[in-house]
């Protein structure tokens, strides 16, 4: 993989502290870039694309080869914006398992990716075809007609396997966890997704 370099705003070794996956050890990799911004981000510094911060592909193996780790968080920014494949292809066959977190706004190449979580955004849905190939559905949660937005995005997904969360948005929480609970009592299909690593100041 001479020559293949992306472009990483950082990477490390951590606690997922949310989604399905909460509690295991995972090394992430965050990937600049991307084309939505929505305004209560908490990666803003991932979305500006910077040639000094590509990383030539083997660099990026060498460096999860130093922990003891078997999960592979890949995110953003918006991953998807890059052909992961070259690099996907190498950590499977190291035997991680990886997960892609990602917007569904582009095409998802699930080839050699494991396990998908989509949070979709209105700004700019996921495409038609992505729906089918998630895992897991992430909604973010900060008013009260994000519950619909959640409602409309769920129809599209397989349900038998697609697991479906409700994430309050971090600086609403006090204001939303209670409506969240309240509606995933009322519709139980759901499951409440929460940042353990910042309510745990995990770093």
């Amino acid at each position: 993989m001479k020559g293949i370099s992306f472009p990483i705003k950082e990477s490390f070794y951590s606690i997922q502290g949310e989604g399905y996956y909460y509690g295991i050890a995972a090394y992430f990799i965050r990937f600049e870039g991307c084309n939505i911004k929505c305004d209560w981000c908490d990666t803003k510094e991932s979305w500006k694309i910077e040639k000094k911060d590509f990383v030539p592909i083997h660099q990026i193996i060498t460096n999860i080869s130093d922990y003891a780790v078997k999960n592979i968080v890949i995110t953003g920014g918006e991953p998807m914006m890059w052909n992961l494949y070259p690099l996907t292809k190498i950590l499977k066959k190291k035997g991680y398992r990886i997960h892609v977190e990602t917007s569904g706004s582009y095409p998802i190449k699930e080839k050699y990716i494991d396990w998908i979580t989509v949070s979709p955004k209105e700004i700019r849905p996921p495409l038609k075809e992505n729906y089918k190939k998630t895992n897991e559905l992430k909604i973010i949660i900060s008013n009260e007609k994000d519950f619909h937005f959640a409602e409309e995005q769920s129809i599209h997904v397989n349900t038998t396997n697609c697991f479906l969360f409700l994430q309050p948005e971090w600086n609403h929480l006090d204001k939303i966890l209670p409506k969240i609970i309240f509606y995933i009592k009322k519709n139980p299909k759901w499951r409440i997704s929460l940042q353990i690593h910042k309510i745990l100041k995990i770093p």
